[in-house]
């Protein structure tokens, strides 16, 4: 009996081996899931999220920009970019040579750059600022290929609002004009967001909102754009007839000092900076660039003669035979003349009527007046490259310098500084700043205003 059961045991050994060993690693495997779903939940979780869940910009559009009546002059409008995480798609020849056709890239460029970029960054645009719904074709068509979120700078009124309002580049910052200047007012503040992607990198679904966006605050200038449009053509249609080399109009509210319009020749269109060869045509000239401001002069120099008491608007004036030699120097008119009075000094335009006025009361009553209505002083607008020009103040003037400033030689000056000017005689003497924004009644009531000419002078100017 008992060699007979002997045998029967070890017979089965290998299968009580067998069954041992299956225990063992359902144990094991029990062990390890218990491991996983107890001790390792939270870091596994983490890790999961970190490969589907991911935080994402809200990007923040940049504030409007128009003119007092609300007439559009810059807006943001949602376009959308290509990127790419180089160390997904490297190698990916065919790929890289597919996107590169659908973008109109060049695919040998587009892979250089891929290249370049695969151990420094995660993250490489391909291109910029395409129209939503081609955005969204070519992200159906590519695995590994994703989209941005972006606003574009878009000018409805083109070139004729350039020169004032400038651009932004491609990053939605400021470049020139008062895009630059009021930047940071203009500019949002970007919000973050928690979204779920597929493995193609689509979102499919958004959890929430961990920042909220905060757009760019809205900027309403001074300038009229009906005035600004008129002033722009006629001022082109002039440039072009008499073949300027540059031109600028300024138009100014002279009981606020607003500025109702601003145009320059030659101007150029924001939406297309990349052919640019002269880039002087960026500058806002009636800001930007001085000039002696010439005939212009000679109704300050009329207001410091009035002042000095020794001249009335009929006190006359002899202009014969039309020229005039101070030293070595001539002087000279268009035209003989004749007499004049004082009046007719100016619309005659007389350089030697106001040459013998300057040399009579001398050039510090001239440069007085010169100061006080502003030349030499920017206008303090904040625009980029503002000039304030140049006003001598001489120990010592000669002759010719008396006689030369009275007529506006020797001096310089921007087109905004003499509207400026002009204002103040406009307004009965009274000064005040220039503004590119447009100003609130309160504003207005608390306006710094000056009086710098007598009402009564000013009238006869």
């Amino acid at each position: 009996m008992t060699e007979s059961k002997t045998p029967s045991i070890f017979r089965f050994w290998r299968l009580y081996l067998v069954l041992a060993v299956m225990l063992l690693c359902v144990m094991a495997i029990g062990w390890k899931v218990g491991t996983l779903h107890i001790l390792e939940r939270d870091f596994l979780q983490g890790q999961g999220d970190d490969r589907t869940i991911r935080t994402v910009p809200l990007v923040a559009n940049r504030g409007l920009i128009t003119d007092r009546n609300g007439e559009p002059l810059a807006v943001s409008t949602p376009v959308k970019s290509i990127w790419v995480n180089p160390g997904e798609i490297v190698g990916e020849a065919r790929v890289i040579n597919r996107l590169a056709e659908k973008l109109e890239l060049d695919a040998e460029a587009l892979t250089g750059r891929i290249e370049q970029n695969v151990t420094e960054r995660q993250f490489l645009y391909v291109k910029r600022q395409l129209p939503p719904a081609d955005a969204e074709k070519i992200l159906s068509e590519f695995d590994g290929v994703y989209t941005q979120l972006e606003y574009q700078r878009f000018y409805p009124q083109g070139e004729v609002t350039a020169h004032l309002v400038g651009f932004s580049n491609i990053d939605d910052i400021g470049q020139e004009g008062l895009e630059l200047t009021y930047d940071d007012w203009l500019r949002g503040v970007p919000g973050r967001r928690q979204v779920m992607i597929d493995r193609r990198g689509h979102i499919i679904e958004e959890l929430n909102t961990l920042e909220t966006a905060q757009p760019g605050k809205n900027l309403e200038l001074s300038i009229d754009f009906r005035l600004q449009n008129i002033a722009y053509r006629e001022l082109k249609e002039e440039f072009i007839t008499r073949r300027a080399k540059a031109a600028s109009v300024v138009v100014l509210d002279v009981s606020t000092g607003e500025v109702l319009a601003m145009v320059n020749q030659p101007s150029y269109n924001p939406h297309n900076k990349s052919d640019f060869t002269d880039f002087s045509v960026l500058r806002n000239r009636a800001i930007t660039d001085v000039f002696e401001p010439g005939s212009t002069i000679k109704a300050f120099t009329i207001a410091a003669a009035l002042e000095s008491g020794f001249y009335t608007p009929e006190t006359i004036v002899e202009t014969s035979p039309g020229w005039m030699m101070i030293g070595a120097d001539e002087i000279k008119d268009l035209f003989d003349y004749g007499t004049l009075t004082v009046e007719k000094i100016i619309t005659k335009s007389s350089n030697i009527g106001s040459s013998k006025i300057a040399l009579q009361i001398g050039a510090e009553p001239i440069r007085n007046v010169l100061d006080r209505v502003g030349f030499g002083q920017a206008a303090v607008t904040g625009f980029p490259g503002e000039r304030s020009g140049i006003l001598p103040n001489l120990r010592r003037w000669s002759r010719i310098e008396t006689a030369t400033l009275s007529f506006g030689y020797g001096l310089s000056s921007s087109a905004l500084q003499l509207a400026q000017a002009y204002s103040v005689i406009a307004d009965g003497g009274i000064r005040k700043p220039v503004s590119l924004l447009k100003l609130s009644e309160e504003a207005i009531a608390d306006l710094p205003r000056e009086r710098v000419l007598s009402e009564t002078i000013s009238n006869q100017v």
